[in-house]
């Protein structure tokens, strides 16, 4: 079973976000949560909701289907983030040679996906569908 969980027009940007969620992609939902409540880093927090708010949803969907599932079978399959608005100030910040650059704001969507099923099956899905290890049955027959 998956679950979702979005967070739009964080107030960070996207590739400063990317940097906490490369740490957690993959991972057991135990971990990844004790990961992220550690980390120094300002997007940790902001993370750390998004993943809470995946559980509960997988929680939610698990008892409206009448399914019993594990917390700590569940784990990360997808985390990223996008790149959202942008807001220019009025205010302007220093650039070389006399020239001034406008501020801006950057703003982000965190997505987290979080899954119960196993992971052999996705990861094997990913690579190709398990296209390697047909063409290596085949050069062994």
């Amino acid at each position: 079973m998956e679950a979702r969980a979005k967070a739009k027009n964080v107030k960070i940007s996207s590739q400063k976000a990317r940097l906490v969620m490369d740490l957690i992609r993959g991972l057991m939902y135990s971990e990844a949560r004790e990961i992220l409540r550690f980390t120094n880093k300002r997007a940790a927090g902001l993370i750390y909701k998004v993943l809470e708010s995946a559980r509960a949803n997988a929680e939610q969907k698990a008892q409206a289907e009448n399914v019993l599932v594990d917390v700590d079978e569940l784990w990360v399959m997808e985390c990223y983030a996008d790149t959202g608005t942008t807001k220019y100030r009025r205010r302007v910040r220093p650039a070389p040679m006399g020239r001034a650059y406008r501020e801006r704001r950057h703003y982000s969507h965190l997505t987290v996906i979080v899954s119960s099923e196993k992971r052999e099956a996705k990861t094997a899905r990913r690579n190709g569908g398990g296209r390697k290890e047909a063409a290596a049955s085949e050069l062994a027959e």
